[in-house]
């Protein structure tokens, strides 16, 4: 699975395209410390079966929160929030719901058995695995979702990547390595990634690049970085 390192070069270049004049130390910090909460969820997984992937990987939850961020600062005639704090907070407020959607949630979203997205509305795995492309042979081709017609009724069976529920469902991590569920006398080993394949270590390469280019470009962003 993707490694909190991989995550956070994501979210660099995130933060590049997307805080424009906000992009300094301090914002970066409020980036990494929402990029990293999700991964509280592990620690869960004593109490609530397969917790990881589940309460803190999921899109219902940001999707509420961009709807009330928007209702409070866009729709409502006095805004709380921006009574409490400038619009610079704001945006780096939007664009720490992007970052936890785009650098975490939907880049999971893409490995091992994917992610709970719809919890806790639904309680379903969803994995985003596939290919797509244009054959001589058999013209566009495409595998992310999947469409069986039944020659016998005609019926329609979509399949979009739906996996296990939080029951049946166990993604290692480091809190809980193992599927409490099996029985196994071997000792446990506990892994810490940090880049699993070359994409990876390319991608924290290139966030820690962004992060530099735009630390030496200084005032001419605007920042303060």
């Amino acid at each position: 699975m993707p490694s909190t390192v991989v995550h956070a070069g994501f979210a660099l270049l995130l933060a590049a395209g997307l805080l424009g004049a906000y992009y300094d130390r301090r914002a970066l910090a409020v980036l990494l410390v929402v990029l990293v909460l999700p991964e509280a969820d592990s620690f869960l997984g004593a109490i609530m079966p397969g917790a990881h992937r589940t309460v803190g990987h999921n899109f219902v939850l940001p999707a509420v929160a961009a709807l009330g961020l928007y209702y409070d600062t866009r729709v409502r005639e006095r805004s709380l929030l921006r009574d409490r704090l400038s619009g610079r907070w704001i945006a780096v407020a939007w664009v720490a719901v992007f970052v936890h959607v785009f650098a975490h949630v939907a880049l999971d979203w893409t490995h091992l058995d994917g992610v709970n997205a719809f919890w806790p509305v639904r309680d379903r795995f969803f994995h985003l695995g596939g290919e797509a492309f244009y054959s001589t042979a058999d013209g566009f081709v495409q595998t992310f979702v999947d469409v069986r017609v039944d020659p016998e009724t005609g019926t329609r069976t979509v399949d979009a990547g739906a996996g296990g529920t939080s029951e049946s469902v166990h993604v290692s991590n480091p809190v809980q390595p193992r599927d409490p569920d099996l029985d196994v006398d071997e000792p446990v080993e506990r892994r810490f990634p940090v880049a699993n394949g070359g994409w990876r270590l390319y991608l924290i390469g290139l966030g820690l690049f962004a992060l530099g280019a735009r630390r030496l470009q200084g005032d001419d962003v605007g920042g303060d970085a």
